[in-house]
């Protein structure tokens, strides 16, 4: 080969990386800038994990979440130290896995000969079922896997090529030529099976990172026979031998995923699935959901609605029987074009078994399918339509032949113009919420996402109204119970029907942890209702032994109570060997220890220790600085730490005060005088500010 023709063998990959780089920047433009959305905060922004080193062992070996995906969790910690709280890095990042997928599958489709690769590549990029996945953080899990699982499909196609060079069956083979046309001639293995090559390896451990990104590339062995009988008409003894492994890793994995989905994901939320004919009727309809969006993306929704299934009636299985009919014509042109059809939709039903409702995934309890679930399922349609477009070229006239690229430029086009518009309601949950309603208003978990938006925007009144609307669709809901619940609390008069929903969340699930907490947090606040308020905090603790937060509540509610203080230290002290980095808990515990005879020294590290985890804790700065101004000599480090609280709180009234007390004591008047009148401004009912005001004035010269 001529240097020239080698260096544009090289530039033609780069190019097309670039290419798929740009084409994916500019389709999920409009997401960029998005903020978080639905679970982004609770695996993310509020995942204590992501912090530390110590968070970063607990993600592999002793993790809470709802799943075990310890590969994507790492991807997470590293991002949280990356960018923070900032999500801009965070999308980027699904972009760019995303372009590498689409890269990838360029290499898989060539590897298998396909002419039009780059279509089949282009299509995956530019496809609108792809867009939820990338444009939603939480779905890292998805867009991380892909990139592993394309490179273990390439890897075992090159092992597998060696195999066949090393037995001496190095012939023709069943996959398309450079013409497009397609060879088939009949094969036979020589002797026995050749010893893996490193490529086996490589494939065997890419599609164990694959698996520890997401669980729902479990299917993988199934497509590896299938990609043998597709290649060599039959499955032979060392293609079950070659896939072994590769089930075994499956099964391990699948059983770990089973287990989290079972126990706690939907352990407190059970999924109501039916028998089996009724989830082998939803499977049908949910495959032909997928199929049909995939062929032609209109109407794509955050949350579709649920189909009615009744079994025995032969209506909800009629994609069955269209599935089967398809793939009986398939067989019957097997020796031609029907066996490359039966790979492609053999390969995506084979990724779309997992999530069509078989085994139930938490998932389901909001709609019975969902975009994000059908990515992976999509390559396999991305590789049947290069296929497609690779045969129709083959039966075209010559005249025609030049004007075909540009027809399927054209079609890529048209379907990154529609991603681009859908990405554009993953900007915010208000976008992506109330697009929700106008596709399906009879979303329920729309209107609890914009009650959650309307709580954290400070409009309690527009939040219940919100939550009341999920809840006269879904009554059930015992989350939507439980957050109406607290926003009833904090409005004046409100609190019996607060009351109210918080009894029914935890009728519709006596095990919610977090019901049993936010209702204690209410008790406790209210006159005689303190032993009703531990009760609960107790049963929290007995649902989740390793739940933090209630041992600290706990704690603080019996340290005001006569005799009850030895208790509380114990609990302060368990929440810390649960998280010791709880800042919180430092400042709590600190607090009751400088209020006991001789424990001053222990508080005061608790303080520090409280600060050292959270510089910006105003309050725990303000508590420190209130102990050390009651140690002789230390009046200089109060006003240091009450200082610092101000810089991080300038509308703390009880710091200006504070602070102003530490100054007079201190011959500082004139400022003295001023943080008092600062005070007086923030709060007026504050005792004898003006008094002290009046004193000091009289001393300044």
């Amino acid at each position: 080969m001529k240097k020239a023709d080698v260096k544009a063998t090289r530039r033609g990959p780069l190019l097309l990386a670039a290419a798929l780089v740009a084409s994916a920047l500019a389709i999920f433009w409009p997401a960029l800038a998005g903020g978080w959305l639905w679970d982004d905060q609770n695996l993310i922004g509020q995942n204590p994990a992501l912090r530390n080193l110590r968070g970063l062992g607990q993600i592999w070996f002793a993790p809470t979440g709802p799943d075990y995906f310890p590969l994507t969790a790492t991807v997470q910690w590293v991002q949280w130290h990356l960018w923070g709280a900032g999500a801009v890095g965070y999308h980027l990042t699904n972009v760019g896995l995303h372009a590498l997928s689409a890269w990838l599958l360029w290499r898989l489709l060539r590897r298998l000969d396909l002419p039009l690769a780059w279509f089949g590549a282009l299509v995956f990029l530019s496809h609108p079922v792809a867009v939820e996945s990338v444009a939603w953080i939480s779905e890292l899990k998805n867009t991380l896997s892909l990139p592993f699982l394309l490179g273990a499909m390439i890897a075992y196609l090159d092992d597998d090529g060696a195999r066949e060079v090393a037995s001496g069956d190095g012939g023709g083979d069943a996959r398309p030529g450079a013409s497009g046309r397609w060879r088939n001639p009949k094969r036979t293995r020589a002797g026995g099976a050749p010893a893996p090559t490193s490529s086996y390896f490589l494939s065997l451990f890419l599609f164990l990172l694959a698996m520890l990104g997401k669980s729902s590339v479990v299917m993988f062995p199934g497509v590896l026979l299938l990609y043998a009988w597709w290649r060599r008409g039959r499955i032979a003894r060392a293609d079950v031998a070659a896939s072994l492994p590769f089930f075994l890793v499956a099964l391990l994995l699948g059983l770990v995923t089973w287990w989290f989905q079972q126990t706690r994901a939907i352990g407190l939320w059970p999924v109501a699935m039916g028998g089996p004919g009724a989830r082998l009727a939803a499977a049908g309809l949910g495959l032909a959901f997928y199929l049909g969006k995939c062929a032609w993306p209109g109407g794509l929704a955050p949350i579709y609605p649920p189909w009615p299934v009744s079994p025995p009636s032969v209506l909800p299985l009629w994609p069955w029987l269209g599935l089967a009919a398809v793939a009986a014509l398939a067989w019957t042109r097997r020796k031609s074009w029907g066996r490359h059809v039966l790979f492609g939709l053999g390969a995506f039903a084979l990724m779309a078994a997992p999530i069509l409702g078989f085994v139930p995934i938490s998932f389901f309890m909001f709609a019975p399918v969902a975009d994000h679930l059908a990515y992976l399922p999509l390559v396999a349609m991305a590789g049947l339509a290069a296929a497609g477009a690779g045969a129709a070229t083959a039966g075209l006239r010559a005249a025609w032949r030049p004007w075909l690229p540009a027809g399927l430029v054209a079609v890529c086009a048209v379907l990154a113009g529609l991603s681009r518009r859908h990405a554009g309601i993953y900007r915010s949950e208000t976008e992506l919420w109330t697009y929700a309603l106008r596709q399906n208003p009879g979303a329920w978990i729309a209107h609890y996402g914009l009650g959650n938006v309307q709580r954290d925007a400070g409009r309690p009144a527009e939040a219940v109204d919100e939550y009341e609307q999920a809840l006269r669709i879904n009554p059930g809901y015992a989350p939507a119970q439980l957050n109406l619940a607290n926003v009833l609390a904090t409005l004046p008069g409100r609190t019996p029907e607060a009351l109210a929903h918080f009894d029914a969340a935890l009728r519709i699930n006596p095990r919610f942890d977090l019901a049993h907490l936010d209702l204690a947090n209410v008790l406790a606040a209210l006159p005689g209702r303190m032993p009703e308020a531990l009760a609960h905090y107790e049963a929290a603790l007995a649902v989740n032994p390793r739940y933090a937060e209630a041992e600290n509540n706990l704690a603080t509610a019996l340290s005001v109570l006569p005799g009850r203080t030895p208790e509380a230290l114990e609990h302060y002290q368990a929440a810390l060997r649960i998280n010791p980095r709880y800042a919180e808990v430092h400042d709590n515990l600190a607090n009751l220890l400088a209020a006991l005879p001789g424990r001053m020294p222990e508080a005061l590290e608790h303080y520090q220790a409280a600060l050292q985890i959270d510089p910006d804790f105003a309050v725990a700065h303000y508590n420190f600085a209130v102990a050390l101004a009651t140690l002789p000599g230390r009046v200089p480090e109060a006003i240091a730490q009450y200082e610092a609280a101000l810089r991080i709180d300038p509308g703390y009234a009880e710091a200006h005060y504070n602070l102003a007390v530490a100054y007079a004591r201190t011959g500082r008047y004139p400022e003295a005088i001023a943080h008092f009148e600062q005070a007086l401004r923030l709060n007026p009912n504050l005792p004898r500010v003006r008094e002290n005001i009046r004193q000091l004035q009289s001393l300044v010269p």
